[in-house]
C-alpha cells in the first residue's frame, strides 16, 4: 500500500476531512487509497495559515507515525480551494483516522508500506 508523509498540523487537518488537497512540488500518476503518515517534523509556519483560515487544530498531536488514509482521487495545478497553495495538488476523498496510530518512519514522495491493514 501507498503512504504519504505530511507535516502536522496538515496531516491531522487531512484525516479529519478537513483538507481535501495535499500540496506537493511533484505530481504523481498514481490513483487509489493513500495512507497518510504523520512526519516527525512540524510545519513551524502553519500557524499563519491556520490563524488566516480561521481553524485550530489541538496542541499535541501525533507525529512519527501513520495516522490515518484517504483515496487520491486526482492531481491538479489550479483550484480555488482555500488549502491550495501548489504548484500540484493532490485531491484527497473520503479521508479516516485510525483507531490507533503505527508509529512508523517516513519517507520522500510516495512510498510503500507493507503488512497494514485497515
Amino acid at each position: 500500500m501507498k503512504a504519504i508523509s505530511i507535516r502536522q498540523p496538515w496531516a491531522h487537518l487531512v484525516v479529519a476531512g478537513i483538507k481535501t488537497i495535499e500540496n506537493r512540488h511533484w505530481s504523481t500518476n498514481y490513483r487509489g487509497v493513500v495512507l497518510i503518515h504523520a512526519s516527525v517534523n512540524r510545519d513551524r509556519d502553519a500557524h499563519h495559515d491556520l490563524r488566516r483560515l480561521r481553524l485550530r487544530v489541538p496542541d499535541e498531536l501525533v507525529r512519527g507515525a501513520l495516522i490515518g488514509y484517504a483515496e487520491l482521487v486526482d492531481v491538479i495545478t489550479e483550484s480555488p480551494d482555500k488549502f491550495f497553495w501548489g504548484p500540484f495538488g493532490f485531491v484527497l476523498r473520503n479521508a479516516q483516522a485510525l483507531k490507533k496510530p503505527i508509529p512508523l518512519v517516513g519517507r520522500s514522495k510516495l512510498f510503500d508500506v507493507s503488512s497494514i491493514t485497515l
